[in-house]
C-alpha cells in the first residue's frame, strides 16, 4: 500500500499548478474559468496550458473529475503538437494528475503518476530527481500567475525571465516576458509617461510572434500612453485585418479608439466584438465606458445640454455596466464605474448600495482600498454634503500607507477641504491635528509641529495631539 505521508512529501516536490501557490483568495473562480473557456476556443496554440489550468480551476470548485476531463485533453494537444517532445511538455499535466488522484483519495494511481514524473526527469536529464530547470515549466507557471491577477505580475515576470535566460529567442516566452512587464507597467508604474520598462519587450515579442495580435494591440496601446498615437493605430490597423474576428484583438483596438477620442468607431468595434463572443461581460463594460465618454463630451462641448440627451447616456452606460456587475460580481473597477454613474444621474441610494458592494469585495489590493476611499470621500464631500464622512474615508485611504495615485489624491483633497474649513473660521483641533499628519506624512516636519501646537492649544488634554506633537519634536532633535 502506498504510505500517505511519503506519497504527500513527493507530491510537493512537483513542478505543477498545486505547488505554485495559486490562492482561490485571489480570484473570482467563474470569472477565470469563463476567461480560460474563451481563450480556448480563440487561442488554440496554448491549449496545453490551458487545459492544466482549466483543471486546477474545475478542483478549486470540488469537480475533480472534470479536472481529470481537462487534464485528458491537454495530454491529447501535447501529442498532436508535439510528438517530438512529449515527455518534456507533459510533466505540469502528470504532476496535476498525481495532485488530482491524491484529492480523490485514490492514492495507487496518484503515485503512479508521481513515479511517471520520476522516470520523465530521468529520462531528460540524468542528475534531477524532481526538479529539471525545464524553461517551458518557468513559463507556464508564469502564464498561469498573470491569470490569477495583479498580485502575482512580479512573480510572473520572474518566470519568464528564467525561461528566457535559457532560451532567450523563443517567441512564446517573450510574449510571457512582455505581457508579465505591460501588465505589471500598468498596475503598478501608472505616473510615468514618459519612459516605459515594457515597450522594448513588446517591440521583440512582436518581432517574434507576427501572427499574434493580442501582443500587437498592446503595442499599439502602449505607443499611445507614450503619446506615439500614429504608430500605436498602424498596429491596431494591422492587427484588425491580419484577425478581424478575434474578440481580443477587437476589445484592445476599441480601447485605443475610445482613449484616441474616437468614441463612435470604438462603439462600432465593440458592437462587432459582441456578435462573436456576445457572452463577454468585459465588452459591456467598454461599452459602458464609451457612452460615460460621450456624456463627458456632450457636458463639455455643449453649454446646456439637453437633459434628453444626457439622460440617455446616463442610462446606456448604466446599463452595460450593470450587465457587467450582475455577472462579475468580483469587479471592482466596474462597480465604482456603476456607482459613478448612479451618481451622475443623481440615483444617490443605488450609488450607496453600489459603492458598498464594492468595498465588501475580497480580493481588493491596497491601491483599490485607496482607490474606493477617495471616490466614496468625493461621493460624501460633494453629493452627500457630509464633510465628517468625506474626512473619514480620505483618512483611511491615507493610513494604508501605500505611496500611490490615490494615496496622493485623498491627502490632497483632504488638505484641501480643511485648509477651506480654517478658512471659514471652522478650525478646531481636530481639524489642525490632522492637517499636523498630513503633513508628517508629507516629512514636513516644521509645518507638522505648528499644527499640532495649534491642536494642542485647543484641546490640551488630547493625549493623541500631545503624543504626536512629542514624536515629531523628538524626530527632529534626533
Amino acid at each position: 500500500a502506498v504510505s500517505k505521508s511519503s506519497l504527500k512529501s513527493s507530491l510537493e516536490k512537483l513542478e505543477c499548478h498545486f505547488t505554485w501557490t495559486l490562492l482561490e483568495e485571489d480570484v473570482d473562480l467563474d470569472e477565470l474559468k469563463e476567461t480560460v473557456r474563451c481563450q480556448i476556443r480563440f487561442f488554440t496554440e496554448s491549449n496545453i496550458q490551458n487545459y492544466n489550468l482549466m483543471s486546477y480551476i474545475c478542483h478549486l470548485k470540488k469537480s475533480n473529475e472534470e479536472a481529470l476531463q481537462n487534464l485528458q485533453k491537454a495530454e491529447e494537444e501535447v501529442q498532436k503538437s508535439h510528438p517530438d517532445k512529449i515527455a518534456r511538455r507533459s510533466l505540469v499535466t502528470l504532476g496535476n494528475y498525481a495532485w488530482v488522484y491524491y484529492h480523490l483519495e485514490r492514492y495507487e494511481e496518484a503515485q503512479s503518476y508521481v513515479n511517471k514524473v520520476e522516470n520523465s526527469c530521468k529520462e531528460l536529464s540524468s542528475t534531477a530527481q524532481w526538479k529539471i530547470e525545464l524553461p517551458e515549466i518557468y513559463a507556464e507557471e508564469g502564464w498561469a500567475l498573470i491569470k490569477f491577477g495583479k498580485k502575482y505580475y512580479k512573480r510572473a515576470k520572474n518566470c519568464f525571465e528564467n525561461a528566457l535566460k535559457k532560451e532567450p529567442n523563443n517567441p512564446e516566452f517573450n510574449a510571457g516576458y512582455a505581457t508579465a512587464m505591460y501588465r505589471l507597467e500598468d498596475y503598478f508604474y501608472r505616473q510615468c509617461e514618459h519612459e516605459s520598462l515594457c515597450l522594448e519587450p513588446l517591440k521583440r515579442a512582436v518581432e517574434l510572434n507576427p501572427k499574434d495580435t493580442v501582443l500587437m494591440a498592446l503595442l499599439a496601446l502602449k505607443l499611445q500612453d507614450l503619446k506615439q498615437d500614429d504608430e500605436g493605430e498602424r498596429y491596431i490597423e494591422e492587427a484588425m485585418q491580419k484577425t478581424p474576428c478575434s474578440p481580443y484583438a477587437l476589445r484592445y483596438s476599441a480601447k485605443f479608439y475610445r482613449r484616441k477620442g474616437d468614441v463612435d468607431k470604438a462603439l462600432e468595434i465593440l458592437k462587432r466584438a459582441l456578435t462573436v463572443t456576445p457572452d463577454s461581460t468585459f465588452l459591456h463594460h467598454q461599452l459602458g465606458l464609451c457612452y460615460r465618454n460621450k456624456l463627458f463630451e456632450l457636458k463639455r462641448s455643449t453649454r446646456y445640454p439637453s437633459r434628453e440627451q444626457v439622460e440617455e447616456l446616463i442610462q446606456l452606460a448604466i446599463y452595460h455596466f450593470k450587465i457587467m456587475t450582475d455577472r462579475k460580481t468580483k469587479n471592482f473597477s466596474a462597480h465604482m464605474d456603476l456607482a459613478r454613474m448612479y451618481t451622475e444621474g443623481k440615483r444617490y441610494e443605488e450609488a450607496e448600495e453600489t459603492f458598498q458592494k464594492a468595498s465588501q469585495i475580497n480580493i481588493l489590493c491596497d491601491d483599490d482600498k485607496q482607490q474606493f476611499c477617495h471616490v466614496y470621500g468625493n461621493f460624501q464631500h460633494f453629493h452627500m454634503k457630509s464633510e465628517s464622512e468625506a474626512i473619514r474615508y480620505y483618512m483611511k485611504g491615507m493610513k494604508i500607507q501605500k505611496d500611490s495615485y490615490y494615496f496622493h489624491k485623498c491627502r490632497d483633497a483632504l488638505k484641501k477641504m480643511l485648509e477651506q474649513r480654517i478658512q471659514r473660521g471652522l478650525g478646531d483641533a481636530r481639524v489642525f491635528a490632522t492637517l499636523g499628519f498630513i503633513c508628517s506624512l508629507n516629512s514636513e516636519k516644521h509645518e507638522a509641529i505648528e499644527y499640532y501646537e495649534k491642536a494642542v492649544a485647543l484641546n490640551p488634554d488630547s493625549e493623541e495631539y500631545l503624543s504626536g506633537l512629542c514624536e515629531l519634536r523628538l524626530s527632529i532633535s534626533s
